[in-house]
């Protein structure tokens, strides 16, 4: 199979074969992405804060 053929095979799918999403659709997975990712980050953050607290505590009692 040539490189020429490849491409030509590639071009073919990606207009005739691949279903692509609707604008909207775009938008609303694009949403959901960043309400997902903005929820992640405040647990993730919400348990950084936990466990820095925790810590400085357990130093706090082992070293003062």
């Amino acid at each position: 199979m040539g490189l020429k053929t490849y491409f030509k095979e590639s071009y073919t799918e990606l207009v005739h074969k691949v279903t692509w999403p609707t604008w909207t659709d775009l938008q609303n997975s694009a949403v959901l992405v960043m309400v997902t990712t903005a929820i992640l980050a405040i647990i993730v953050a919400g348990m950084d804060l936990a466990f820095s607290n925790i810590m400085e505590g357990f130093y706090n009692l082992l070293f003062k």
